[in-house]
């Protein structure tokens, strides 16, 4: 479990002005705070990776806090609504204000996209497939956590299934496994030269596993997926074989242009083609890439050669707009693999902390004394 930085490396990570302000409380004496922490848009409450280094650093520094969390891991939380109260020594606390908000924003609006994803789409299972988007090893142990909770709470609340695993073996333990999933990537089917050959190999090198092909390398996603089912009918028979479908936006799948993609969904899901409202949403259904219509093309392909046991995974861009849109659509997706679960507006995932009481005493900036305990304490502890 990461806990960088450490005490000796906090101060050359924060905020410079909380590092000279320690240094004129550690000259005019200490005082007791309590600091409110809110966002500013509804979020799930993520909050566990922050407080660990919390503390992490307390005993670091041979001191604690008392925590009164307003909220239980994955509960929703309206904007404004403070998170949490922390009371501790203003000199301990004063310069850890800035990490300790970098590692509860962006968990907690991830939550938030991975909880409204799963609960849309609550019969398709969800892969976390993050890792290659995020900005380091600490980031993306960060989202893993989110979209661990996230899942969490649709299960809870909608009955999904979630989130089954995510692709790194690292933080594969936020989703009770000790390893990540995943099985090719364009680049083997490349070295292999054929999407087939891809299939053989990886078939002989981890023999008696359910099997994940790509089958958008060479634009031939019903001929390959077919080829590759005659080849593994045992495997397709017994539902140990999936597809991947990740088509570029830059063309329509094997067998669809714009008028058939239109036909596809007038067939399977007229009532979704009837109800679009943006660009953005037909393009989901009937565009590029891995749309609706895609989906339900190939799907419609595998079950009228027989193949009906067989798998569809849909990635390329699964994040809460477009999970939304193939719910409406009902698309035969049996698992997502999504990184898109990820903040896409980063100024959105800035938490707040203000200092809301000193020594016991009531004092805030003016324009934020909505921050006050209004309500006895919810779940105070040491920390």
């Amino acid at each position: 479990m990461t806990t960088h930085p450490s005490d000796r490396e906090v101060e050359q990570y924060t905020d410079h002005y909380f590092n000279r302000t320690k240094q004129v409380i550690g000259r005019f004496g200490d005082a007791r705070v309590t600091y409110a922490i809110f966002m500013r848009r509804p979020v799930v409450f993520a909050p566990r990776l922050a407080l660990q280094w919390l503390e992490e650093l307390g005993r670091s520094r041979n001191t604690s806090v008392d925590l009164d969390l307003r909220y239980a891991e994955g509960k929703w939380v309206g904007a404004g609504e403070p998170m949490m109260y922390i009371t501790g020594s203003f000199f301990h606390l004063v310069d850890l204000e800035t990490i300790f908000l970098q590692k509860l924003g962006p968990a907690c609006v991830a939550a938030y996209n991975a909880w409204i994803m799963c609960a849309d789409m609550p019969k398709s299972a969800f892969l976390a497939m993050d890792a290659r988007h995020c900005a380091g090893q600490e980031m993306a142990e960060m989202m893993a956590y989110a979209a661990s909770v996230g899942s969490t709470r649709a299960k809870r609340k909608h009955g999904a299934v979630g989130f089954i695993g995510n692709a790194t073996h690292a933080t594969a333990h936020f989703f009770g496994r000790d390893q990540g999933l995943g099985t090719m990537p364009h680049a083997l089917i490349g070295y292999a030269g054929s999407t087939l050959r891809a299939a053989e190999m990886y078939h002989e090198t981890y023999p008696g596993e359910p099997m994940t092909v790509l089958v958008d390398y060479f634009a031939r996603e019903i001929s390959d997926s077919l080829e590759v089912c005659r080849r593994f009918p045992d495997l397709a028979a017994k539902g140990m074989l999936s597809f991947r479908l990740d088509t570029t936006g830059g063309r329509y799948i094997e067998g669809l242009d714009p008028a058939s993609s239109y036909a596809v969904l007038e067939r399977f899901s007229p009532e979704s083609i009837r109800g679009y409202r943006s660009e953005e949403e037909l393009r989901y259904l009937v565009g590029t890439g891995v749309s609706a219509a895609a989906i339900f093309h190939l799907r419609a392909e595998l079950d009228r050669a027989g193949f009906d046991k067989v798998k569809i995974v849909a990635s390329s861009g699964f994040g809460p707009a477009k999970c939304r849109i193939m719910a409406h659509a009902k698309a035969p997706i049996d698992v997502v693999g999504s990184g898109s679960f990820l903040p896409s507006n980063w100024t959105e995932t800035y938490a707040t902390a203000d200092i809301v009481e000193y020594d016991g005493q009531k004092r805030v900036k003016i324009g934020r004394e909505f921050l006050h305990r209004n309500r006895p304490n919810g779940a105070a502890k040491p920390l």
